[in-house]
Formats: C-alpha cells, structure tokens, sequence
C-alpha cells in the first residue's frame, strides 16, 4: 500500500500552541474533563464581545460582500488603515500599497512567500510568535534567532542582532508590542534597529497586532514612523483589539523607501490575487473599528477588566516559590521563568502536559516560542478573576511536589 506522508517542507515547521499538549487536552475533554485554557489569545470564550457598532456594520453589508472584490481589499477598509497608518506617524503611506488579509497570520505567509529564496534569512527575535518562524522556514528560508533580553523587561538586544546578521540577511521581524512577553519596546531600541536595517539593507517586518492593547500609559511607537529610509512592512488588524478574532481581518502597509522593494511588492500583489480576495464581509468592519477602539481601553484602563486581571495574575504569580515574571505593559500574556534546578526541569513540553494531566490547566512551553532554554512559558490572563485564581492555585499546588524525573 502506497503511503503518503506530509510534505517534508513541514519537517522544521512547528506551532506547538495549537501541538501536542493541546491534541491531549482535547482528548480529556472527550472523555468528559474539563480543561481550562490558557493557551491562545482568544478573548471570546472568556465572555469579552465585540463592539455592537462592528456587528450592524458588518450584518447590515452581508448583501453587499456576496461577490469577489479588489485582491487587496475594498476601498473603504483600505482608506482607514492608510488613515489610521498616517495618524501613527508612518509616513507617505500610499493606499496602493496597503493589504486587507484574512488575519494578520495569512499575512505573514504571504510576506514571507513573496520575497524569500532557499536560504535567505530573516531575523526572528526570541522568544517569538512561532508562526513567524513557520512561515519563514515554510517559504525556504532560514530563520536566525535574536535574544530579547529579560534582564532588560525583554527588549531586544541591539549587539545581538548585530552579530546575527550575514550577506544572506534580508530582513528582521519586530513584534511589538510582544507575544509571548507583553513588553513594549523603547524608542531607543527601535531607532538602533532602524540604523541597522539600514546599515545592512535589510526590510523591516513589524508585528503590531497588540498596538492598541497597553497599560499603565504604555505608549506604543510604530517602527515605521522611524523608518522612512528603509523599507518596512507593518501588520495589524482587528482581532484582539476589537475582540474578534473569529472574523479574520487584518492588514499589511509597506511604507518607507520602496525604490528598491518594487519587485518584491510584485510578488505580494500577485500572490494576493492568486488567493481572489480576503473574507468581504469583516472588511466592512475596518472604518467604523478604527474611528473607535473605546471598547479595549475600557479593559485597559486603571479599572478596566484586563488591567485587574494582569494586576491580579501577576501579584499571584510572585508569590510562587520557583517563579519569576516580568510585568507586561501590553497584550494579555504572562511569561513566568521556572527555576529548572528547583523542579529538575529538562523538557518544558513535559513540564506543560504534567500540569495539564494532574490540574487540567492548558498553557504553552517557552520552547514552543523559538525560547532557547526549557525554563518559561507562556499563560494567557483572559479568564476572569475567580478563573484565575483557580488556575493559579492549580499551578502553586502543582509545584509543590512536583519534579521531572
């Protein structure tokens, strides 16, 4: 009998948020275990909604998105991202080069798709989110880890990206604010990555999808409004600062110095048409969304639901013995560090499926981020207060026997 086997493009592609220690939860579920997640971003299922302006928008043009549209998006949707790109400071932002995708995920395929060749590189700050590193790895390129320093709140090492780049470098992932970290990144760190972009003829790619989503008076600063003479590409949307990850409506702007990028900009809009066109009913969604983002700040606020809940959590998690965090400034996201000697840590995926098995409390391994070390991992702080501290209670109890043999 003949056997098929996946591709073996796939052979280094991993997205272990959604990998093994899920396939397990989702069996204990099936025998009838309920399992607390938190493992994904997703705000729906711990009773955050979407803005009800964003539901009549979009209900009221479900006749109207019935047929293909614009390979890079409609017109209106394409016009308040130009805007709200200009509003950030990103300069001579040209709506031409402005595409709605079905998320910022399919985004980053396609940028990585359009400009890479077998063995280019592409620097991915670690710890990352891992669908950067797929898709590169996906595309036939090579991906080359820089540290993010925890010891500095985790902004990115400038001597360490230095040294990483070589004749094959081609462009660097800035995700910021950061997943899995929460931190937002100075104007100081980003200027010095914007001088070895340029240094090095390198593009800028920025992940910015947790802009919006920013705590304690963070201000977010887009590389691109620092970028005018490099090329760079900015990725957003409207999943988590609108909470609604389900619909899928993100986009991708090119802005800075394209002379040299035209090509490349070739490639995208060819593989933008290639897919027809992006989900046409949450794209009716963009215009109303961006004149108002009231609906996250509400959360974000001093007595918003988020911030309490970050504030709750990582008081919670100081008082572990065998843990330490860093206090996110953004996104929704703890990155607690384990003291491996203290539990005999060797394999962090182990660590994760031997909480799930004896708390049923669902979190990803810092591995499963391109971390280099088994001693993080990743806890999402959506659930609210009462689910947290349960979880957290599971955790704490869980750690008081607990070591890997």
């Amino acid at each position: 009998m003949k056997i098929f086997n996946k591709s073996s493009k796939l052979d280094n592609v991993c997205y272990d948020i959604r990998g093994p220690v899920l396939d397990e939860a989702k069996r204990m579920e099936a025998d009838g275990q309920e399992i607390l997640k938190l493992n994904i971003g997703n705000p729906a299922p711990f009773g955050f909604q979407a803005p009800d302006e964003i539901i009549r928008q979009v209900s009221a043009n479900l006749t109207k998105s019935e047929g293909y549209i614009d390979s890079k998006g409609l017109l209106a949707a394409r016009e308040a991202v130009a805007t709200y790109s200009t509003a950030t400071c990103i300069p001579n932002v040209d709506i031409e080069n402005v595409f709605i995708g079905n998320g910022v995920s399919e985004l980053i395929v396609m940028a990585t798709q359009g400009l890479l060749n077998d063995g280019d590189e592409i620097l991915i700050p670690a710890p990352d989110y891992p669908l950067w590193t797929a898709a590169v790895v996906l595309a036939g390129g090579t991906p080359v880890h820089y540290i993010c320093d925890e010891e500095s709140d985790w902004q990115p090492d400038l001597t360490d990206i230095t040294k990483k780049i070589s004749a094959r470098s081609k462009g660097i992932v800035v995700i910021n604010p950061n997943n899995p970290t929460g931190a937002s990144y100075s104007r100081e760190i980003l200027d010095g990555i914007v001088r070895i972009a340029e240094r090095n003829e390198l593009i800028i790619f920025s992940d910015e999808i947790y802009d919006r989503i920013l705590y304690d008076g963070t201000k977010h600063i887009s590389i691109a409004s620092l970028a005018e003479d490099v090329p760079c590409v900015t990725l957003n949307g409207l999943s988590k600062s609108h909470l609604i990850t389900g619909f899928r409506v993100g986009w991708m702007v090119f802005s800075g110095k394209l002379s040299g990028a035209q090509g490349y900009l070739e490639g995208v809009n060819m593989l933008a048409s290639m897919r027809l066109c992006s989900n046409v009913p949450a794209q009716h969604a963009v215009a109303v969304a961006l004149q108002n983002d009231d609906i996250i700040r509400s959360h974000t606020s001093a007595d918003g639901r988020l911030k309490k809940q970050r504030d709750l959590g990582y008081e919670r998690l100081k008082r572990i013995p065998g843990l330490s965090c860093t206090k996110p400034e953004a996104a929704f996201y703890f990155f607690p560090k384990i003291d491996t000697k203290m539990f005999g840590i060797k394999d962090d995926e182990k660590f994760t499926l031997d909480l799930l098995k004896k708390e049923r409390v669902l979190v990803v391994q810092g591995t499963g981020f391109n971390w280099f070390e088994p001693d993080h991992f990743r806890i999402v702080f959506l659930p609210e207060a009462g689910l947290l501290e349960r979880a957290f209670d599971a955790l704490e109890a869980f750690l008081q026997d607990y070591r890997q043999t």
